[in-house]
């Protein structure tokens, strides 16, 4: 049925001349999706007041409610009469409710309510649908929905993950908004958070290394205070850009997490000398952008000052991290070799202050659309480096839209991390044999063939004499027998 739904969805909006991309597709549908659930989670807590004999203030009021001018009923049936619909209904979204959602962010009691998440994102966003025919539909499809069980959910978070997928391939930069869900897998495999520690993205996007840890660390039987915990001592995030803050927001709720602590910010902006322990946790899963070219004052919060937004976010993730706490982080593999001033001291700071016990090396298309090789560097902050484990990811097939990174490639690599071994595809490297000056820790796989030495021109000239003849004497052979 949830299928159905989205298609239809889908449908409608290739038909508004407001929603030209997958990246409008997934925000218009997500700030309509996210009223659709605070209607079912207020109907759920006003249900359960009842029965406990208490009276429910609902956030959300009056005309303002999903059920008065998103689809009103009577007697169960979508009344027609009450509904709003063409410019009337792009009127009311622009003028009133938008303005009304707003203001929360100015009302909530703190950043880490749900009043507060309301406000922000309807402060930050704005309604690109212009046929108020349009938005009745879709209004229509997504009251269908329901968000009351946990298998809903699921179903629901399913689909919007592969519109968010859908989303990053559309886009100028893939990794930008997705990453693939067999490496982010593989990554919580190995750091392996547990309940009662915090879980940190400082570039948070699309929210899947939030998601997807949250759906590792809920398995088995739970305590009530265990599921507590996850819901809203676990998982923090940070994004910058709006778009990516919606969208990380609405994938954390259709995962189960009713209130997110998820904040609008640019992380890079705090002074990481100013860090203190409050502010530190135990595992940091990220995919920070690469590029960028942060400015001069952003960088001046950084003791390796540098344009490159991936070393600062790098930075940012070794102070973040607790002592003895644990990071997978997603970098370009050229940093493992640049020679330039900040690389080489980044790559001294991060073998000085934590193990980088694990380097996995990524192959071409594991992130389609990004055009970069990457690798994910494992570390655990508080000892020094004393030797490295490298992986060379070769899943046997070139990488793309139609043969994408999936579990069973990922599979080997978590089986031999456990123990570190060596083999084709794995080696490892002593700290001590690291160049001082420049501490290059290129993926140079020991175990590979060796590829032949290239031909010298008088070789290759003597090469295509000897062909030649043998050519000609061939086909005065062939001459004769005729």
């Amino acid at each position: 049925m949830y299928d159905n739904a989205f298609n239809q969805i889908e449908r409608d909006l290739r038909a508004e001349e407001g929603v030209a991309s997958e990246l409008d597709y997934v925000e218009q549908t997500s700030w309509v999706l996210f009223l659709k659930y605070l209607h079912d989670l207020e109907s759920e807590r006003k249900d359960r007041a009842e029965l406990d004999g208490e009276t429910y203030s609902p956030i959300i009021t009056g005309e303002f409610q999903w059920d008065r001018w998103a689809a009103p009923k009577t007697n169960g049936a979508f009344d027609h009469n009450a509904a709003l619909t063409g410019d009337d209904l792009i009127a009311f979204v622009n003028d009133r409710l938008f303005p009304y959602l707003g203001k929360f962010k100015a009302s909530a009691t703190g950043p880490k309510t749900i009043e507060y998440k309301i406000g922000e994102i309807f402060s930050e966003l704005r309604n690109k649908f212009r046929s108020g025919y349009i938005l009745r539909d879709v209004l229509g499809q997504i009251d269908s929905l329901s968000f009351n069980t946990q298998a809903q959910r699921h179903e629901l978070s399913q689909l919007y993950e592969t519109r968010i997928r859908r989303m990053g391939n559309a886009g100028r930069n893939g990794g930008e908004y997705y990453t693939p869900r067999p490496l982010i897998r593989a990554m919580i495999k190995v750091t392996d958070p547990k309940i009662g520690e915090t879980v940190y993205d400082g570039a948070v996007g699309s929210a899947g290394f939030l998601c997807e840890a949250y759906d590792y660390m809920r398995q088995g039987n739970l305590r009530a205070i265990d599921y507590e915990t996850l819901q809203y001592n676990t998982f923090y995030g940070q994004e910058k850009k709006g778009l990516a803050y919606i969208i990380g927001i609405m994938n954390m709720i259709l995962h189960g997490i009713q209130a997110p602590n998820l904040i609008h910010t640019n992380s890079l902006n705090e002074n990481v000398l100013d860090i203190q322990e409050k502010d530190r946790h135990h595992v940091i899963l990220a995919n920070p952008p690469f590029g960028g070219g942060e400015r001069k004052e952003v960088q001046q919060n950084f003791p390796i000052r540098t344009g490159e937004t991936a070393y600062l976010f790098l930075q940012h993730f070794i102070r973040k991290l607790k002592a003895g706490g644990r990071a997978a982080v997603v970098i370009k593999n050229t940093f493992l070799s640049n020679s330039d001033q900040a690389s080489v001291a980044l790559r001294k700071e991060l073998l000085e202050t934590c193990d980088l016990h694990t380097i996995l090396d990524c192959p071409q298309g594991t992130f389609q659309g990004a055009g970069v090789k990457t690798v994910v560097l494992f570390f655990e902050k508080g000892a020094a480096t004393r030797q490295t484990w490298f992986y060379q990811l070769d899943p046997g097939r070139s990488m793309g839209k139609t043969n994408p990174l999936n579990d069973d490639d990922m599979r080997d690599f978590i089986d031999k991390q456990k123990t570190k071994a060596d083999s084709p595809q794995s080696w490892t490297v002593l700290r001590s044999a690291l160049d001082d000056a420049t501490f290059d820790l290129s993926v140079k796989n020991p175990f590979a063939p060796e590829k032949e030495a290239l031909r010298t021109p008088q070789k290759i000239i003597d090469d295509m004499l000897a062909r030649d003849a043998e050519t000609a004497e061939i086909l005065e052979t062939i001459r004769r027998l005729l």
